[in-house]
């Protein structure tokens, strides 16, 4: 780690620390930006969760290019919502879960998917925390709290999981836990949570008939705006069988 001798596992954060290669672990929320400037949201960490700081800051002065050490997810934190919140940590290994591990805990995951359902809310570009979610920051989120890293985005879990066959009218070998992707032929936009029988839990937009939460279904004959508009768009399936080792992903 860049610099360690001027740290200590433990030190709480000061801005002057926080130099590239040094590593912290937060213990309250955190927004990561897609940008230097601008107000929209890469992804949130909750607390617990740890970062690595990976340059200076912007030519703003006003924010830090850092990653995610369970995902490896990059963004940019503005350095004093780490102040009385931080504290450096001698990096991170991750628990890496067998297949067979990784299935006992998936009632874990069903039941933090259901919970947030149960919610009130609505559906945020970026969102992880909840209880308001993008499709993508829900999927983790469910997983992550069964101790099950994965990536964070649609297209990066399609490729981290298993191919599984689905079409619509066709799903007989996904289990639940399973992960649905849609999306245009060239991209992965967009994620689900299988649930059984057909059905999926995800969050999606108003553009598509829904704001927030909710459960859809694989079956032809569901004729709801958001169900047909999702068939039209069913990519694949895939099942989480590996846990994400904390590298950076592209």
């Amino acid at each position: 780690m860049a610099r360690l001798s001027r740290l200590s596992v433990g030190t709480p954060v000061a801005l002057e620390l926080l130099h590239p290669g040094s590593s912290w672990r937060i213990d309250a929320p955190l927004n990561l930006y897609s940008h230097w400037s601008g107000t929209g949201l890469a992804t949130q960490a909750w607390a617990g969760r740890a970062l690595q700081v990976l340059g200076q800051a912007a030519p703003t002065g006003k924010r830090l290019r850092v990653r995610l050490l369970e995902d490896g997810y990059p963004g940019w934190i503005d350095p004093r919502d780490l102040l009385g919140h931080a504290r450096c940590i001698a990096g991170q290994r991750a628990q890496l879960w067998s297949e067979s591990a990784i299935a006992e805990r998936l009632p874990a995951v069903l039941a933090f998917a259901e919970a947030a359902r149960q919610q009130a809310n609505h559906y945020l570009w970026g969102g992880s925390l909840g209880p308001d979610f993008d499709c993508s920051g829900f999927i983790e989120a469910a997983y992550a709290a069964a101790g099950v890293w994965i990536p964070r985005d649609a297209y990066q879990q399609e490729r981290f999981c298993q191919p599984v066959a689905v079409a619509p009218g066709c799903y007989g070998l996904l289990r639940p836990g399973d992960l649905i992707f849609f999306g245009r032929p060239q991209r992965c936009t967009h994620v689900g949570l299988y649930l059984g029988q057909g059905r999926y839990l995800h969050s999606s937009g108003r553009e598509h008939g829904r704001d927030g939460l909710g459960v859809d279904g694989l079956d032809p004959q569901l004729i709801d705006p958001v169900s047909v508009h999702y068939r039209t768009e069913l990519r694949g399936a895939g099942r989480v069988v590996r846990c994400h080792d904390g590298s950076t992903l592209p």
